[in-house]
């Protein structure tokens, strides 16, 4: 099996919670009537199903620049937003909680990324990994009897 990147692990998470937290958002302004209804079932549909495909093309260069795309645009809709209604004020501390959550994921996925390249040229495969059995200790009970 193949090792998966860490980044990509990690920008999925962010990308599938965040996800549902669009979807919950999108029911927030509709209950608010922030905009029209369609409008803002359009765009918060749109936006949540982009951020549920976004993780299976992590694997692809241009996933990573749509995903920096997203996290940008929602820190933009949420100030448009804002200024329409008082409630936008929170949808901007969610959008730069994910958006620092986004660069999390991107910055510790890469050094953990970039280390575990560096042992395996080191050292070889990681234990348990691309076919090898993982190495298991067992303590035994009858040296003490």
């Amino acid at each position: 099996m193949k090792n998966r990147s860490t980044k990509r692990t990690l920008g999925s998470m962010v990308l599938a919670f965040q996800a549902f937290v669009i979807f919950f958002g999108t029911l927030v302004a509709f209950g608010l009537k922030i905009g029209e209804a369609q409008t803002v079932w359009s765009v918060g549909l749109t936006l949540s199903f982009l951020s549920i495909v976004l993780p299976g093309v992590l694997s692809r260069s241009w996933g990573y620049a749509i995903g920096w795309a997203l996290q940008i645009g929602l820190v933009v809709l949420s100030i448009v937003i804002a200024t329409q209604s008082a409630a936008g004020i929170f949808y901007i501390i969610l959008a730069i909680i994910f958006l620092s959550m986004w660069i999390w994921a991107m910055l510790a996925g890469s050094t953990i990324d970039a280390a575990r390249i560096a042992w395996e040229k080191t050292n070889g495969p990681i234990g348990g990994q691309n076919g090898t059995e993982p190495q298991i200790y067992r303590l035994d009970d009858s040296e003490n009897k």
